[in-house]
């Protein structure tokens, strides 16, 4: 079925196979990657290539179609298909999306390629309109929470964007609705160690809208949310525990208890496909840990001492305690207050 003419902003397509959008090289080159066979997918995902929860579910459901074509140029028996298929689901742990999408396209292994792209190009269909929809009822319930009529000043931590999804956004996708009812002053976007994925994507993503913004320092954020007038943070979600506990990129938390000690909202924006039921709690929810070199330099270059190790959690959980709003597609569950994410299927809420 066609893409949606309007979205500007695809990082992960298919165009006789896998293209992805290297965010690797944003915000300096928008260049595109063509994957031709697993490795190089499984790469992507692990070098954040290709990132965020919703987008490595589309990826991963693609990644299928290319275990199949590659294991027709390469003889490749069923068994060796389902092992690289298997590999691509593990390639990231915390994010419960790569997992869905690849194990959703898989079970059309037995159809042939087409049937798995048909598949694939749901997922993506999908996520779009899903976040579409989140964004509309998470600016709803901003509005009516903050409840004055000025444009609102905003935080946001790492990238929950289009590059983070399958074109749309989900907690950037709320400040682009806020932003087309002009209700957004600006925005204060975290820069997001280690990696800068706030400075260099969300800062891109804002500057295409028009939106304004200012990057700060994670450290600043609480200082911030306190100080300066600050509305209500955004922040999108990897996984959503049952109980509403919520895993994001690191530094999410201090976000979330400044937010609590300013009697600010803190909003989760997430699809449904990011909330997983089988998981309890956020003792659960495995936390990736990531090169520790990556917080001992910068670039190429060593910042710490040589015999100073690193500790590189990619991801921290915010207790459902501190989470105001989780704003999904189904409707905005106010976790704090004791409302669950499966209330939201239940149409208990």
């Amino acid at each position: 079925m066609p893409e949606d003419d309007d979205l500007k902003v695809r990082p992960v397509r298919w165009q006789d196979g896998l293209v992805l959008i290297d965010q690797t090289r944003l915000p300096g080159e928008l260049r595109h990657v063509r994957i031709e066979d697993v490795d190089a997918l499984i790469e992507a995902i692990r070098s954040l290539a290709v990132r965020g929860a919703p987008a490595l579910g589309v990826a991963g459901a693609y990644g299928v179609a290319v275990a199949l074509r590659q294991g027709a140029r390469e003889g490749w028996d069923g068994g060796r298909v389902l092992e690289a298929v298997e590999r691509i689901r593990h390639a990231r742990p915390t994010a419960v999306n790569l997992a869905r999408g690849t194990d959703r396209a898989a079970a059309r292994l037995a159809d042939g390629v087409d049937a798995v792209l048909e598949e694939a190009a749901a997922v993506a269909r999908e996520d779009v309109a899903a976040n579409r929809r989140l964004s509309e009822l998470g600016a709803d319930w901003l509005l009516a929470r903050i409840g004055h009529d000025r444009p609102l000043r905003l935080v946001t931590h790492c990238n929950a964007g289009a590059l983070a999804t399958a074109g749309w956004g989900t907690a950037l996708g709320v400040v682009r609705e806020l932003h087309r009812r002009g209700r957004v002053e600006l925005v204060y976007v975290d820069e997001t160690r280690p990696l800068l994925q706030g400075a260099r994507l969300t800062a891109w993503e804002l500057e295409q809208e028009g939106i304004a913004h200012l990057v700060q320092a994670d450290s600043a954020a609480p200082s911030t949310i306190l100080y300066q007038g600050v509305d209500a943070a955004v922040v999108g979600a990897d996984r959503v525990a049952a109980n509403g506990d919520t895993a994001n990129k690191i530094g999410t938390l201090g976000v979330a208890l400044a937010c609590a000690r300013a009697g600010v909202p803190f909003m989760v924006a997430a699809p449904t496909t990011t909330v997983d039921a089988a998981t309890p709690d956020g003792s659960a929810i495995h936390i990736e840990l990531r090169d520790p070199d990556e917080v001992a330099g910068f670039g190429a270059a060593r910042t710490a001492p040589a015999g100073s190790a690193g500790f590189n959690p990619a991801f921290d959980v915010t207790p459902g305690t501190l989470v105001d709003a989780l704003a999904t597609e189904l409707g905005v569950a106010e976790v704090s207050r004791g409302e669950l994410p499966g209330q939201l299927w239940s149409g208990s809420l």
